[in-house]
This record gives C-alpha cells, sequence and structure tokens, in this order.
C-alpha cells in the first residue's frame, strides 16, 4: 500500500495547490494545511474506486488528535480499492484567505477539492460543531442542503457522538452512522460501490445505504408536529427505513490502531492513545456516553501493552494514555499499571491516566498506581457536594467514603488533586451548591494535614445539561440566572480558601441544550446562525450567544422550547425514532427512582434489564477474551 508523502500529485492537485502556496504565507499556522506527516498514507488518486475524505469540523490541532478519525483512516486505506484522506476546518484566516481567492477546502494527503471525493465522512462528537459542519460544505462548494444535492456532489455521510440526536443537522446530512462506525463505514463504501456500478440514481443509494443496520437516512423519513410544538409522529416513507434505527455496535473491540501520524505543528494530545475499555456500567444519569456506550467490552491486556509498544516505535512520543469512561473498572487494572511501570522504565515516556472512579479505589490500586506518577496531580469526580444530591444522580458516594479516598491520594505521595462538580442538577438546592465549596476547603485542609503547604486543590465546575437517552432527558436546562447566582455561591464560600476554581461558560452550555435537545425545525436557526456569522461555537474568544437569539427570533422558533422546558413523560421526544440499546421504559424508570433519591447498583453485579441483553443478546456468547462481560 503506498504511504510516503512524496508520490506525485496529479496535474489537477498540483494547480490547486499552487494556488494554496501562494496564500499559506498570510495565515497563521500553515502547516495545518498541507499534510505530508510522518505515516501519512497517499494512495495515486486514479488507482483506486473509491475517494472518502474523513473531515473533523474543527481546526487541525484539534481534530488531527482524534482516535476515531485516526481509527476509520486506518481502517478505510486497508482495504484495496480504497483512500482515505483527511480534511479540517480552516482557521478564520485561512477561510477568509479561501474565500478571496476561490479557492475549494481541500483534502491534505492528494490535495484534492472535497467536491471530488465519493463520500465525505463527518465526524460530529459534540454539538456545538454544526456550525463548522456548515462551513466546511460551504467552502467545498457544496449545497448545504440535502435535498439539493445530486448524484454530481459527494455522499454526505455523519457520524460521533452527537448524532443520537440526528435532528438538528438532519437536513444537512445525507445518511448518518448511529452508534460504532468501524464495520459500518465499510459496508457504507460497498454500498457507494455496488450503487457506482448499478448506474442507478441518487435516491437509489439512500434507500440502500437505509437498509444497512445502523444507518439513519433522514429524507426517508416524515415528522409531525402536534399543534403545541412537541413531535406527533416519524413515519417511515420507504420500507428499506427502518423504526426505530438501532445504533450499530462492534461484538468485539476492533484491532488497535498502532499507526499513528505524526503532526507538522503543535497539537493538543501529542501521543500514544489506545482504547482500554468500551462502555460503561456505573448508570451515572447525567452521563450520555454512559448510556449510549453500552455494552462493557475490554481490550486484553497483551494487546494494550503491545499497542502501546509498537506506536511509540511507529512516532517517537514520549507520552502514552488509556482511554475509557472508567479505567479504573477495568477488569485487569492492576496488571495493566504493573506492565505499565515496566514500560516507563524501558521507554522513560510519561503516562497519563484519565480521571479515576472513587467506587472503585482500593488500597492495592492506590500503591499500583503511586508508581506510575507520584508526586503529580490526582484527579477526582465526585460530581455534587451532598449525599443527598449524589443518590440522585446515581453517584453513590458517601462523604466518608470520598474523604477517605483523598486521604489515601495524599498518603501516597499527590501533591494535587482535581476535582469535577457539576451544577445545574435535577433536584439542586443553594445547600448543595454551598456544599461544594466546604467540600474542597476540607479536600484542601486533609492535603494541607498529610503534606503540609505543597497541597493544592482545584475544583472545575460544568453545567449540567439534559442529554437524549439518558433518565434526565426529561427534565429541563437551568436558567441562567440560576446557574450565575450558584458560580457566585462558590465564588463567595471559596474566597480566601487558595482552592483554584474554573468554569465554563452558561452561555454556552445554553447553546449545547439548545443542539441536543432539539427536532428538525431547529435545522434553519443553525443555518441562520451560520449565515450569521457563528463559527467555533466551542471556543469562548469566537462564540456569541446573540448571533443563536437572533436566530431563533428570525426564524419563529422560541429558545426556552427547548432549553428550559421539562418534558412531560409521555411525550414523544424528538430522538424517540433512533434505538440507542437502552429502552426509554428503563430510563423513565430510572428518572422516577431520581425522585426518590433511590440508587442502581453497578450492574456487573446485577442486571436492572436496561434492553441492551435483549438487543444484542448474541453478544453474550463472546469469548472473555477482549469481548463482553455483562452478566
Amino acid at each position: 500500500m503506498p504511504s510516503s508523502p512524496s508520490t506525485s500529485l496529479s496535474s489537477k492537485s498540483e494547480a490547486l495547490f499552487r494556488r494554496v502556496e501562494r496564500i499559506l504565507p498570510t495565515v497563521t499556522k500553515p502547516g495545518r494545511y498541507v499534510g505530508g506527516e510522518l505515516n501519512q498514507v497517499v494512495k495515486p488518486w486514479e488507482s483506486v474506486q473509491t475517494h472518502v475524505a474523513l473531515v473533523f469540523p474543527d481546526i487541525y490541532d484539534l481534530g488531527q488528535s482524534n482516535l476515531g478519525i485516526a481509527l476509520l483512516y486506518d481502517i478505510l486505506n486497508a482495504q484495496e480499492g480504497v483512500a482515505a484522506e483527511r480534511a479540517f476546518s480552516p482557521w478564520l484566516d485561512m477561510e477568509t484567505a479561501l474565500r478571496e481567492n476561490d479557492i475549494p477546502l481541500y483534502s491534505l494527503e492528494n490535495k484534492r477539492a472535497l467536491a471530488d471525493f465519493d463520500i465525505l465522512g463527518i465526524s460530529l462528537p459534540y454539538e456545538t460543531l454544526y456550525t463548522n459542519f456548515l462551513t466546511i460544505l460551504n467552502l467545498a462548494h457544496l449545497p448545504l442542503r440535502s435535498a439539493d444535492r445530486d448524484d454530481s456532489h459527494p455522499l454526505i455521510v455523519a457520524g460521533g457522538q452527537s448524532v443520537f440526536n440526528p435532528e438538528p443537522v438532519a437536513p444537512f446530512v445525507d445518511a448518518f452512522v448511529i452508534g460504532e462506525g468501524e464495520e459500518a463505514i465499510l459496508d457504507v463504501v460497498q454500498a457507494h460501490q455496488a450503487w457506482r456500478q448499478s448506474g442507478g440514481s441518487r435516491e437509489a443509494l439512500l434507500a440502500a445505504l437505509a437498509a444497512i443496520p445502523g444507518v439513519y437516512v433522514p429524507s426517508l423519513y416524515e415528522v409531525a408536529y402536534q399543534a403545541d410544538g412537541t413531535v406527533a409522529s416519524v413515519t417511515p416513507s420507504h420500507p428499506n427505513a427502518a423504526l426505530p434505527v438501532q445504533k450499530r455496535i462492534t461484538a468485539k473491540l476492533p484491532p488497535p490502531l498502532t499507526h499513528f501520524l505524526v503532526p507538522n505543528v503543535e497539537v493538543v494530545q501529542e501521543r500514544v492513545s489506545v482504547e482500554i475499555m468500551r462502555g460503561c456500567t456505573r448508570g451515572c444519569r447525567f452521563c450520555h456516553a454512559g448510556m449510549v456506550n453500552r455494552p462493557i467490552r475490554e481490550r486484553p491486556l497483551d494487546e494494550i501493552l503491545a499497542t502501546l509498544k509498537a506506536g511509540l516505535d511507529q512516532t517517537g512520543y514520549e507520552e502514552v494514555s488509556l482511554l475509557s469512561l472508567s479505567s479504573s473498572d477495568y477488569s485487569q487494572i492492576i496488571p495493566l499499571i504493573n506492565g505499565l511501570r515496566d514500560l516507563l522504565q524501558e521507554r522513560q515516556v510519561n503516562i497519563t491516566l484519565p480521571s479515576l472512579r472513587i467506587e472503585s479505589f482500593t488500597e492495592d490500586l492506590m500503591d499500583e498506581l503511586q508508581s506510575l506518577s507520584p508526586g503529580g496531580g490526582f484527579t477526582l469526580a465526585p460530581e455534587a457536594g451532598t449525599e443527598r444530591l449524589r443518590a440522585v444522580i446515581n453517584k453513590p458516594i458517601s462523604d466518608e467514603e470520598f474523604m477517605a479516598t483523598v486521604r489515601s491520594v495524599y498518603q501516597h505521595g499527590w501533591n494535587s488533586i482535581k476535582l469535577y462538580f457539576m451544577i445545574g442538577h435535577p433536584q439542586e438546592t443553594l445547600e448543595d451548591v454551598a456544599a461544594i465549596a466546604e467540600l474542597c476547603k476540607a479536600v484542601l485542609n486533609e492535603g494541607r494535614r498529610i503534606v503540609g503547604g505543597r497541597a493544592r486543590v482545584h475544583a472545575g465546575i460544568s453545567t449540567f445539561i439534559p442529554k437524549p437517552h439518558t433518565p434526565f432527558q426529561w427534565v429541563g436546562f437551568d436558567s441562567l440566572e440560576s446557574i450565575q447566582q450558584k458560580l457566585d455561591i462558590l465564588h463567595q464560600g471559596l474566597h480566601g480558601a487558595k482552592v483554584k476554581m474554573t468554569w465554563n461558560n452558561p452561555e454556552s452550555s445554553l447553546l449545547e441544550s439548545w443542539l441536543a435537545r432539539g427536532d428538525r425545525r431547529l435545522s434553519d436557526v443553525i443555518l441562520r446562525a451560520w449565515q450569521k456569522g457563528a463559527r467555533f461555537d466551542a471556543w469562548s474568544d469566537q462564540f456569541n450567544l446573540s448571533h443563536w437569539q437572533d436566530a431563533f427570533a428570525e426564524v419563529g422558533l422560541d429558545p426556552d422550547f427547548y432549553s428550559h422546558r421539562a418534558r412531560g413523560l409521555d411525550e414523544m421526544l424528538p430522538w424517540d425514532h433512533i434505538q440507542a440499546g437502552v429502552k426509554k421504559s428503563f430510563l423513565k424508570t430510572d428518572y422516577l427512582w431520581s425522585l426518590q433519591g433511590k440508587i442502581r447498583s453497578d450492574c456487573r453485579g446485577r442486571c436492572y434489564s436496561c434492553g441492551i441483553l435483549s438487543a444484542y443478546n448474541e453478544l453474550r456468547l463472546v469469548a472473555p477474551d477482549g469481548g463482553w462481560k455483562c452478566p
């Protein structure tokens, strides 16, 4: 398989890139836009049947670190007759330069305009990328709406965590992959190849895609609304259109990535990353990822360690990281840490562990972790300041258990602890918020008692957003006034305490609540906000709430209808035709339990019939070496 970045470009590509080279000196970090990285894969354009552009709608510095894009790049380029290339959102100066010089957005490998590709695979891991997605289509000189595209245009396919509610961007996308894409993307490519050979219409292609498990083609569904604005029905208009659309899932974690690209410019994560486990059984009621990524699947220990060594050999990186929702729940966590210690001694690399769960801490685990990062920082996520509220959100950690963990962290040699909290939880009181400050001060005092003046505490405060497919999908988003009041309480409570506090912008969380909970009509708001200049909404220095408020007003939709309004338990939700594996009836029961402060214990010890077993019962037979470990 060709892999040299020096592969000669076609005359068409050379002509385009000569124009690009003239504008590169005028923009910041031109290395974002040239490709040619170590381990890049370049296949001669005419040598393959199907060209796929994998697009991350944020700048290169962020997107190049995305493991999902890297995995799909590796999987597709391993196929004969398929070439995968990359594209990212240009920063504002490059966007302006492309427009002023009438240069279309292009891929990094063959320097081909995105409009020349057969398929554009768009990654949408979070909702605040939606306006960047429209920028990419526009810079590629493609119609924004699926209905305006024809056989001459690329197929636009989107996937990622945010598309478990695909409706807000449904009119812009030809097909969504719901769930895990490692196998589904190959099915999409095969369907496209068969369509090309048949000479069929674009409608025939969309119908063929709809027949693929886990693929949602929104144009094949009609949405009707009640007089009060809620969804009345979602009706398929083609026999291939499934109802509901079941998420795609791989029975076993696919082979890990070892062929890492080494970027041209500094990116946010320059490290070898491996996913050690997918899914979570803790059942935190606010956690979208924990609900939609079920069931648990673990990667074998030997495969993890071999992957890290191969990645270090390929890249020369000096840091490795383990990815999962709950690494301390990995069943072989102690042997894994022992293997990491050996790797640390052999290669002299840094090892990054994600936030670990307080519920799964043991003294043995702490003893082993101490050898990996002594004296540095440690991260814990109690999420709420009181036992009562932690029961409401199903994070059942007692104050005594939490402080015992804090004490053990300091005693094992760590000086700094970062604590993650969330405000705006359902049933939260101002006393619960004030308790966050008191808990932070108690952690600092415990640290000073054990390690003296070296003790440091950092409180990271986020705002709760009710997400689809969670038990809290029916509750409303807190008001901006209430959120600000709670932030003021925290500032006052921590004043003079020498606890560092950081928090996210409540207005940014409000935008995310609109986009996460929207229906198909919200696409008009997204389009209007983009036309008014909305770009890089995830960036605090670029986000402008007024673009969105004005867009709602001009489109004639009430923003409070999507954010602050509580949903009725019997209401049809905009995402109900998307089945994430956990039944709506289970989520409803769990929500009612939250009103009573009733908890669900980790379902590794007891099955609560959430629906994942009945939906994917055949996975129970997967061998334990990397398979499903549900009881």
